[in-house]
């Protein structure tokens, strides 16, 4: 490991005057970065400690009705409060869908959104990564690609996001606040991650320096909690990263649709929002032919980056699913197995 320097901030003007110097790096829990550090994917010349900055492990519910979530507040915390639960289960879902307890226990609202790609080409420092060393190439797209991407790839970039957090998130439209030099802005989750294009080292829209303060979901997400699910396919049932996954939630109002909502995780280097497939079920029957042709809507782009064209299928599945699973409604009792689709009876009274 390379040597650096260590900064604990006091403030958020004095975190973000201290990352904003080349070769900086923030921490939190570290479960990524310091695996990154360990294996020499990342040095980082200056780690900037942001754990004790006040204020930003709350969860508030605001005037408006929208709930904002610190960026230090642990996933297990905010997966397993009763309220934040019932408004939102498909985020709860989500989140016990991911890594392992003690991870969820530790693992920050920012940090996952900042977490990086698991593509193993980018994690082997000998193999050519274009995100590591722009220009070097992608080992992965001759290579064991069969996660890889299917939807926004480019020649320079097959690899996918991991984060299973932020796929319901995007569905729900959730803000994210950003504290830099010239003071707070405010980006949609959903712009938030870049697609590699020619530019895969460029993660995401934050500029140097900055530093995610918290992760709002609007008032209007919670109108979704009776109809909604987090379904993940993954090689092993547990402490495993999706293949693919889907968030999907509805408003249903007379037998119809009123609303749908549907973003979809390990397809792209970016949560993907389905928004042709929302607009072809707004005002349809919650019918098998109406998921079909949803499903059918959210990946008619796709294209295989490599062995992977199973992925497309299996999305198409996963989406109709999801669809029928929430149309069904919530239940009442978080699945014994978060976000599988092979776990039918309740577990736990999370939602209850």
């Amino acid at each position: 490991m390379n040597r650096f320097d260590y900064v604990r901030a006091g403030s958020l003007a004095e975190a973000v005057a201290a990352a904003s110097e080349p070769g900086a790096a923030y921490l939190a829990a570290g479960t990524n970065l310091l695996d990154l550090m360990k294996g020499g994917i990342s040095r980082p010349s200056r780690l900037v400690d942001v754990t004790r900055l006040p204020g930003l492990d709350r969860i508030e519910r605001l005037p408006d009705g929208a709930l904002r979530i610190g960026a230090l507040v642990r996933n297990a915390d905010l997966a397993h409060d009763p309220d934040f639960a019932r408004a939102y289960p498909a985020v709860a879902e989500a989140l016990l869908s991911g890594a392992s307890a003690q991870l969820r226990n530790a693992a920050t609202t920012a940090g996952n959104l900042m977490q990086r790609t698991r593509c193993a080409y980018f994690y082997d420092p000998a193999s050519a990564c274009n995100k590591r060393a722009p220009g070097a190439g992608c080992e992965a797209r001759g290579g064991a690609n069969r996660m890889h991407a299917v939807l926004g790839w480019s020649e320079h970039c097959i690899a996918t996001h991991p984060s299973d957090f932020c796929v319901p998130l995007v569905a729900l439209d959730a803000v994210v606040e950003i504290e830099g030099k010239d003071g707070r802005r405010e980006v949609a989750l959903d712009a938030f991650h870049r697609l590699p294009g020619d530019a895969p080292e460029r993660e995401s829209v934050l500029a140097p320096g900055e530093l995610i303060v918290a992760v709002r979901l609007p008032a209007e997400a919670s109108a979704f909690s009776g109809h909604s699910r987090y379904l993940k396919v993954r090689e092993r049932t547990s402490y495993a990263f999706a293949v693919v996954s889907a968030a999907a939630a509805l408003t249903l109002d007379g037998g119809r649709i009123g609303q749908a909502r549907l973003a979809l995780g390990g397809v792209a280097l970016k949560p993907w929002r389905a928004r042709a497939a929302e607009s072809l079920l707004a005002g349809a029957e919650p019918t098998e032919a109406a998921f079909r042709g949803a499903a059918d809507a959210a990946l008619a782009e796709a294209k295989p980056s490599g062995n992977n064209a199973f992925k497309i299928e299996l999305a198409r599945r996963l989406i109709r699913r999801a669809f029928a699973l929430a149309a069904a409604g919530t239940p009442e009792r978080m699945p014994a197995l978060p976000g599988s689709p092979f776990a039918p009876h309740p577990g736990h009274s999370l939602h209850a």
